[in-house]
């Protein structure tokens, strides 16, 4: 038992050690293969976000990488993935949706979604080390895969818990730029046209359902009367 003690000590630590140096090495990749985005329609939009947060801009870049995705970095910046863009420019996806999506980014910034994913992914592969020593004494051959299993599904839940967070803030947000909602739902639908990404497990999932993200959209508005 003294050993799993030290070993759980020694995981904490490492990771504490290691996360600054991860954290900067990511900041300078970013930094390095991105520009700032100078679409004036898009510019028009994010502007709307930062008077309705009361803050003077948003400066949001453009990560020259092809999937479509975004992403809040550890210093708060907003980054939009170059295939999102050509798929803004091809007419797939409006200025309002990527709106949309720089509000769901800003949510995660402003909720501290980051430094919260880091102590996740630490008490994560602590509890993986638990399980699978604990389970490996009973199920010896397939322990260490139902540690796995059970493990994804938790940082799983807590990854779709953060993004019901940032969707909820996002609403807010877009209700109060002006911009509405209708662009954050329609930006749901896209989604997996867009990405081409088969659906996971809904156990395993990172993301809701992007049914249920509309739902929910459609309930807070509702529940702030924005709706009948």
């Amino acid at each position: 038992m003294l050993w799993l003690i030290l070993t759980l000590v020694a995981t904490v630590a490492i990771a504490l050690v290691t996360h600054p140096m991860k954290v900067a090495a990511t900041l300078q990749h970013l930094k390095d293969n991105s520009r700032r985005m100078d679409d004036p329609d898009l510019m028009a939009r994010v502007q709307l976000l930062a008077e309705a947060m009361d803050i003077a801009a948003i400066p949001v870049r453009i990560y020259e990488v092809d999937p479509i995705n975004a992403l809040a970095a550890p210093d708060g910046q907003v980054y939009i993935t170059r295939g999102f863009m050509q798929a803004y420019r091809s007419g797939k996806v409006s200025a309002d949706e990527l709106a949309g999506v720089v509000a769901h980014e800003l949510g995660h910034v402003a909720l501290g979604h980051g430094r919260k994913r880091m102590i996740d992914m630490t008490g994560q592969s602590a509890l993986f080390m638990v399980l699978q020593v604990v389970l490996l004494r009973f199920v010896p051959f397939v322990g260490f895969w139902i540690a796995g299993i059970l493990t994804q599904a938790i940082g799983a839940h807590l990854s779709r818990k953060a993004e019901h967070e940032a969707d909820a803030y996002a609403t807010a947000l877009m209700l109060k730029s002006g911009i509405g909602t209708e662009a954050q739902k329609s930006m749901f639908r896209k989604l997996g046209s867009l990405t081409g990404n088969a659906r996971p497990p809904a156990w395993a999932a990172s993301h809701p359902a992007p049914e249920t993200r509309i739902a929910e959209v459609d309930a807070r508005e509702r529940r702030w009367g924005i709706k009948a």
